[in-house]
């Protein structure tokens, strides 16, 4: 059953009704291209659209073949159930969705996959085509009018930017592991430049831009070329795109740019669910809680969890939070999910996960906890240290350690953290890099799997020292917010305050451990070799998968190759500031 207008046509197949290549016209004119999942019975369904520049076309097999054998190998509940023809990277399976009485709308961003033009990520001109592609999905002779975004990364950072405009069908989001801030979440942590966009631009993006044609793959499920059926020349792509890394470059301060591609909380109201993921240091991690502690949505859910980026979406304990979820909000079901605690937490042991729920974040019952560092013995303990001094370190190494005792009891850490240094530099500038680290009690190192990186920390944290500027509306104890505004450059030996904010975690600590923070001048590094890559990314898996703060155009050793001293007085002593839960409550 097949009706075809030149690359637009539609089919029964897997039981769906599949329409291919839909056409949505801009204000421009210019006209993105749609998949559309629906059911094959005639009627209304609640829609699930995604938005992005992965190519709508692209297998998930194919495009990131590294993440789906390991992602099926691990859990065999994710190819389970479907043919897996149609599985696109982070977003929803539709046959898993669609019999669930779903349509399921993908539709290739601006300049990428089918969709013809400029490629400008999360520009404005992006969230307005955005904003038209719910408009149009809720007026379809399909949709009843209820239109719910979903997915992962990219497809979870836009929906907050779309979700400011207030688009008349959009009725519910659930952004899984996104991020929020486009400068604090995503370009610049601390003040310091991720090499991330950069290298993630070239190896997924340019890969599978509109144009590229019949250089390009072929979609497994249509036959048809994937990033469009004209054939450009490297010259036209590059005049068809943005210059994303040197245009984050050339913004090094939260300016107008990063400002119109971050989210505006007092301007979002949709009902939400935001999944984060505790290993996601440098992307998927901080704009999930900040957006359930500050967006004005009255109905609004937090769900934290573990293991890699792209794995519980997909996994059935994803699923069926996500699917209740919709159910109430899209469908009107009343199944629970509005009695459903706000917050949702795998808690992290070292070696297993242990779900539980909570009213609110940071959690009611957080026992703030300082932990004080000492220049007598790098010791990290409860009681501030009477010995006053200072310890130095080179600016782009290694850094210094302070260990905790063995701890006694069970420590559990499960909330946002900060810490506050006094230093100095022999330069003008300074970037000081924070790890939390947990120990054994033979002082070997506990990583956890990441989201992207096998071998991540518990914490980490970044702030670049001219950066240090507070915001002192939103700054809160746990959460320094920085301006990010104005630089204020050091006088060279003379002491600053340093107030750093460390990226959420959640880690149950036996007793026998320890508890570790690193200052450094350079990215954690967990090994200098491991031999560990994915297809989707540059660099080797040394510890910080790919978020690197490492380009020398950012940080010229000339000004942060100097040397860097922690002041330690007796009216001011660094410390670490822990989101410590009394253990054995009510599971």
């Amino acid at each position: 059953m097949t009706h075809r207008t030149d690359s637009t046509y539609s089919e029964v197949r897997a039981c769906m009704t599949i329409d291919w290549d839909v056409p949505i016209q801009m204000d421009d004119g210019l006209v993105l291209r749609a998949d559309v999942f629906r059911p094959i019975a005639p009627g209304q369904y609640p829609v699930l659209l995604s938005y992005g520049p992965y190519a709508k076309g692209l297998a998930f097999q194919e495009g990131y073949p590294s993440a789906w054998q390991k992602m099926v190998s691990d859990h065999p509940d994710v190819p389970h159930g479907s043919s897996n023809l149609f599985q696109n990277w982070e977003v929803v399976d539709p046959e898993k969705w669609v019999p669930d009485g779903y349509v399921c709308v993908r539709v290739d961003s601006r300049g990428c996959g089918r969709s013809p033009g400029y490629v400008d990520h999360f520009s404005p001109r992006e969230t307005d085509d955005f904003v038209a592609c719910i408009e149009w999905a809720g007026q379809q002779g399909w949709s009843n009018g209820k239109v719910g975004l979903s997915g992962v990364s990219y497809f979870g950072i836009n929906q907050w930017q779309v979700a400011s405009r207030q688009p008349k069908y959009l009725s519910a989001m659930c952004i899984w592991e996104g991020a929020a801030d486009w400068y604090r979440d995503m370009t610049h942590h601390g003040g310091i430049l991720s090499t991330f966009w950069d290298n993630w631009y070239d190896m997924q993006v340019k890969t599978v831009q509109y144009g590229v044609g019949e250089r390009g793959p072929k979609s497994p499920a249509t036959g048809a070329w994937v990033c469009g059926d004209v054939t450009l020349s490297d010259s036209e792509l590059a005049a068809n795109r943005c210059q994303f890394g040197q245009d984050i470059l050339s913004h090094p301060e939260d300016d107008a740019y990063h400002r119109e591609r971050s989210a505006q909380w007092d301007k979002i109201t949709v009902p939400f669910l935001s999944a984060g993921n505790w290993g996601g240091q440098g992307l998927h991690l901080r704009g999930n809680s900040e957006s359930f502690m500050r967006a004005a949505s009255k109905q609004k859910w937090l769900e934290m969890h573990g293991l890699e980026h792209w794995t519980h979406f997909y996994t059935d304990y994803g699923i069926q939070i996500q699917k209740r979820f919709f159910a109430h909000f899209l469908k009107g079901e009343a199944n629970g999910w509005d009695q459903e605690p706000p917050v949702r937490l795998q808690v992290r042991h070292p070696h297993r996960f242990e779900e539980r729920t909570d009213s609110n974040w940071p959690l009611p019952q957080t026992q703030w906890t300082k932990m004080y560092l000492s220049a007598h013995d790098q010791s990290l303990s409860e009681q501030p240290s009477a010995t006053q001094g200072r310890l130095s370190f080179q600016a782009m190494g290694d850094g210094l350690s302070f260990v905790s005792a063995p701890l006694s009891l069970d420590m559990e850490l499960t909330g946002p953290l900060a810490a506050q240094l006094k230093m100095s530099s022999s330069t003008a500038d300074a970037d000081v890099f924070l790890v939390l680290r947990v120990l054994t009690p033979d002082l070997r190192e506990v990583t956890f799997a990441g989201a992207i990186d096998p071998h991540t920390p518990v914490a980490q944290g970044w702030l670049r020292a001219s950066h240090r500027a507070l915001d002192a509306e939103l700054t809160r104890p746990y959460r320094p917010y920085h301006t990010h505004t104005q630089a204020q450059p050091l006088t060279p030996g003379q002491a600053v305050t340093l107030d750093v904010e460390l990226w959420p975690t959640s880690i149950v600590i036996p007793a026998g451990h320890r508890l570790a923070l690193s200052v450094r001048g350079r990215d954690y590094i967990y090994a200098e070799k491991t031999g560990l890559k994915l297809s989707n990314f540059k660099n080797e898996l040394l510890g910080c998968g790919p978020f690197l703060h490492n380009d020398p155009r950012d940080r010229p050793p000339g000004v942060f190759g100097g040397e860097t001293t922690l002041h330690f007085d007796a009216d001011e002593q660094p410390y670490l500031l822990l989101p410590v839960i009394p253990r054995g409550r009510s599971q």
